[in-house]
This record gives structure tokens, C-alpha cells and sequence, in this order.
């Protein structure tokens, strides 16, 4: 009855395998991508982002770290959505 689908989804069992492998690679790229931006961020400035948003509760430097992480990921979606 389920024999060509998963739980009764669209999706058929042998495109399963293609499917997982294009999902951990964007999923990989997009953690690389997110890496990068907090170091070029963390590079940049002149101070300890760590210890500013830890132990100085720098609100504002948080918000910009966040507007920069929420940036890469629309850039990502953008990019695998195509």
C-alpha cells in the first residue's frame, strides 16, 4: 500500500536519496556561509563582540549581528529556491 511513498507523501522512495543529499549539502554551505559572516563581523571591529553581547548585554551589537544573519539567510533561500 505504502510500498511507493513515504507515509503516503508525494514523494517517491527513490527520489528520497537525491533529496536528503541536495538538503545537508545547502544545509552545510548555509552553516560556511553564516560562519564567515560572524567572523568577518567579529574581524572587523575593534572590540570583543563575545564579550560585548555576553557580560556588556550590548543590545544594539546584537541586533546588528541578527540583521546580518537574517540578510545571509534570505540570501541563502534566495539562492536554493532559485
Amino acid at each position: 500500500m505504502l510500498t511507493d511513498s513515504i507515509f503516503g507523501l508525494a514523494l517517491p522512495l527513490e527520489g528520497l536519496l537525491p533529496t536528503l543529499v541536495i538538503t545537508v549539502v545547502f544545509v552545510v554551505l548555509g552553516l560556511i556561509v553564516f560562519a564567515l559572516a560572524f567572523l568577518i563581523i567579529a574581524k572587523s571591529t575593534p572590540f570583543s563582540v563575545r564579550k560585548e553581547i555576553e557580560d556588556d548585554q550590548n543590545i544594539a551589537l546584537a541586533i546588528v549581528i541578527a540583521a546580518v544573519i537574517l540578510g545571509s539567510a534570505l540570501i541563502i533561500a534566495a539562492a536554493i529556491h532559485g
